[in-house]
């Protein structure tokens, strides 16, 4: 019997009779650890895509972004990646706080290949954890429940271009966010950030920004 499909699954499966199909690549595909090849293939990704839930049921979908290795393996059934400064919103963190149920894709857009992981997320502040990444301000623990690969068939292939300067790097100081030199805001953000933008190239206004982010300039 499946733990993986439920009801309103096997509706549309009889539907279009896939069930059999369905049944063979739960068997075949879905593992409840990460095994060796998924610790590798995770540990160098730069990118991956995180499903969260709030209180109302309204699911968001966020990327997130660092250097190769940025989201640890730490055994076969945990996960451990770093919430870095951002717009201070916290909301898929907030989300996890409440609804700790996630989901994570990782993407490899030049062979192709894909794999989706399913878990309970923990959101520490501990020391210990905090120490294993750079800049990190708070970590996220995956209890890893589900994890498995998909089809490949229509994921487009692309190469890199180059990486965001924004991600954290070892022995390297990482520039203030773009948008954080906007002179509207400056009255609002965090104490750590006052100052800042004078220093870091000097304020702008919210629409020389919105050009820089429209011709793709690498400090929007």
């Amino acid at each position: 019997m499946s733990t993986f499909y439920r009801d309103h699954h096997r509706v549309l499966q009889d539907r279009f009779d896939t069930r059999r199909l369905a049944d063979k690549i739960e068997a075949l595909a879905m593992k409840g650890e990460i095994e060796e090849q998924d610790k590798a293939f995770i540990e160098s990704r730069d990118m991956f895509w995180l499903s969260t839930v709030d209180d109302q049921g309204q699911p968001t979908v966020s990327y997130k972004g660092g250097e190769p290795g940025f989201v640890k393996v730490v055994d076969h059934t945990t996960l451990a990646f770093p919430s870095y400064d951002g717009n201070g919103m916290f909301y898929s963190v907030g989300n996890m706080t409440n609804h700790a149920k996630i989901g994570m894709l990782f993407m490899d857009f030049e062979r192709p290949f894909r794999l989706r992981v399913h878990g309970t997320a923990t959101v520490s502040d501990a020391g210990a954890d905090i120490g294993l990444f750079k800049e990190a301000q708070l970590v996220v623990r995956v209890a890893v429940e589900q994890v498995f690969i998909n089809c490949p068939r229509y994921v487009h292939r692309y190469q890199k271009v180059q990486g965001s300067r924004y991600a954290p790097r070892p022995d390297v100081a990482t520039p203030m966010a773009g948008w954080k030199r906007i002179d509207m805001i400056q009255d609002d953000l965090p104490a750590s950030d006052k100052g800042r933008a004078e220093k870091e190239g000097g304020l702008i206004t919210i629409d020389d920004w919105f050009e820089k982010l429209g011709r793709g300039d690498v400090e929007a």
